[in-house]
């Protein structure tokens, strides 16, 4: 598998049943490992001049495990920046929203992200090999 396939979106999670969520929003990273033997990898790597961090998880990661997801969806919006959220580098910001659903209950991972205006304010959602 080549690097760039690696890279997926998000819905690839949709009717897979997730056994354990590794990670929380101080981690900036969740590792979603599923019963089918996939793993998938939240993250970003981090350059210079730039800052993309967990801001929020709505819900509990808890009702993803164990039922198969139903929805699973990206947004992201660039709204204008809230005064009380200014980032290091505050020339570019990106807020990336992940919406997560089984039959028992619904989560949301809210991603913030600024650069300087030259690097990735995105979130890499990657399928890990062995």
């Amino acid at each position: 598998m080549s690097w760039r396939d690696k890279y997926k979106t998000i819905d690839v999670l949709v009717g897979k049943t997730i056994t354990e969520i590794v990670g929380d929003k101080d981690s900036d990273e969740l590792r979603f490992v599923c019963a089918d033997g996939a793993r998938y990898l939240m993250h970003h790597s981090q350059d210079c001049c730039e800052s993309v961090s967990i801001e929020d998880i709505n819900g509990d990661l808890a009702d993803l495990i164990g039922s198969p997801v139903t929805l699973a969806e990206e947004a992201a919006s660039s709204e204008p920046q809230p005064e009380q959220v200014i980032g290091k580098y505050d020339d570019g910001f990106t807020w990336t929203f992940y919406r997560l659903a089984t039959a028992k209950g619904f989560v949301t991972i809210r991603w913030y992200g600024t650069s300087n205006g030259y690097y990735s304010e995105t979130v890499d959602f990657v399928e890990e090999t062995a």
